[in-house]
C-alpha cells in the first residue's frame, strides 16, 4: 500500500470497476485503494423488529438527527428542513465559523459540532453521540489537484460514519448519492455525465463502494441517488426509481434534501436505494406512494 503510486492505485480500481462489477454490481468484494481492514461488517441486516424503521417527533421530546456535510449546498438544506419538520439537528461540520455564518440565526435545536469524516470512527462517534437518533451523510469532496480525495471522502469518510453508528447504537443511516454510480453495470460506460465525473479521482465508484458497504452492514439503510443537482427551486414534481433505473435528469437540492427528510418518516423507505429526478409531465405522488412503490433488496 505504503509503495503504491495515487495513480497507480487510481488505475487498478478503475481496472476493475469495469471488468468485476459489470456482472456482480453488488458482490462481495470491495473494490478501495482505502479498504478499512479493521473494520467488521456484519453479513445479515437487523431484523425490522429490532429496531425503529419510523424517526418521529415523540411525546418525551424531540429526535435528534447528526447531518454530516451541513455546511454544503444540500446539507444546508436538509438541516433547514429538518428543523422546519420539528427535528432537533446536531450540523457536523469542518469549520465551525463558516458553519456559523451559514446558519446565522441559531435557536435551540440547532447545534454545532466538529466532525471530519476523514479523520476516523472514533472521533466521528464523540461528534455524534449518544443523542443522536439518526444520521444524515450529504457529504461530498471538493474538488482539487488530490485524485484520491473522493476515496478519502465519499468511501472511507462514509464507512467512518457508518462504523461511529455501530459503536453507538444508532440504527438508521440515510446517504446521499448519486445515480450513474452503477453505470458500469448498467452500459453507461460512454454516458458524457459518468465520464465525465468518474474523470476526478473515479468518484462515482468511491460511492458504490461506500454504498456496497451501507448494505452489508445490518444497519437500516436509505440510499437516495439524485440526479444532477440544480440550486434553483424545485421544477416539476418527484420521480422516484428503482435502483440502476436512471441515466439522465435533474432535480433541484430543495427536493433532495426533502427526500432525505421523509426518509426518516416514511417506514416503506427502510433497506432501499431510490433514484430520483425531477419532471414536468409527472404526476404528484405522496411520499408515501413513492417509497412505497420501490421494491426492498
Amino acid at each position: 500500500m505504503a509503495t503504491s503510486s495515487p495513480m497507480y492505485l487510481l488505475r487498478t480500481t478503475f481496472f476493475h470497476a469495469f471488468t468485476v462489477n459489470t456482472t456482480k454490481p453488488f458482490s462481495n468484494s470491495v473494490i478501495s485503494p482505502f479498504k478499512p481492514r479493521h473494520f467488521h461488517i456484519k453479513s445479515t441486516r437487523m431484523e425490522k423488529s429490532e429496531i425503529t424503521a419510523e424517526v418521529e417527533v415523540g411525546a418525551g421530546g424531540k429526535k435528534k438527527i447528526f447531518v454530516s456535510g451541513a455546511t454544503g449546498k444540500t446539507g444546508k438544506r436538509i438541516v433547514e428542513q429538518l428543523l422546519a419538520k420539528g427535528f432537533a439537528v446536531k450540523a457536523g461540520v469542518r469549520d465551525a465559523e463558516k458553519a456559523k455564518s451559514i446558519f446565522p440565526n441559531l435557536n435551540q435545536d440547532l447545534q454545532i459540532v466538529k466532525a471530519d469524516v476523514t479523520e476516523g470512527s472514533e472521533k466521528l462517534a464523540e461528534a455524534i453521540g449518544g443523542d443522536s437518533d439518526a444520521v444524515i451523510c450529504a457529504t461530498g469532496f471538493q474538488y482539487s489537484w488530490d485524485l484520491l480525495a473522493p476515496w478519502k471522502v465519499d468511501y472511507y469518510g462514509t464507512v467512518n460514519l457508518v462504523e461511529a453508528c455501530r459503536k453507538l447504537g444508532v440504527t438508521r443511516f440515510v446517504l446521499v448519492s448519486s445515480i450513474l454510480v452503477n453505470g458500469a453495470a448498467m452500459g453507461q460506460l460512454l454516458n458524457p455525465a459518468y465520464v465525465f465525473l468518474n474523470a476526478f479521482g473515479l468518484v462515482l465508484v468511491a460511492k458504490l463502494q461506500a454504498e456496497q458497504y451501507i448494505r452489508k452492514s445490518g444497519i437500516n439503510y436509505t440510499i437516495i441517488r439524485p440526479g444532477g443537482l440544480k440550486n434553483d427551486p424545485p421544477n416539476g414534481n418527484i420521480v422516484m426509481e428503482q435502483e440502476d433505473t436512471l441515466s439522465e435528469g435533474s432535480i433541484s437540492r430543495d427536493q433532495v434534501a426533502e427526500v432525505a427528510v421523509e426518509a426518516l418518516l416514511q417506514p416503506q423507505s427502510s433497506y432501499k436505494v431510490v433514484e430520483i429526478v425531477a419532471r414536468t409531465e409527472a404526476p404528484k405522488k405522496s411520499f408515501e406512494e413513492l417509497f412505497g412503490s420501490i421494491k426492498e433488496r
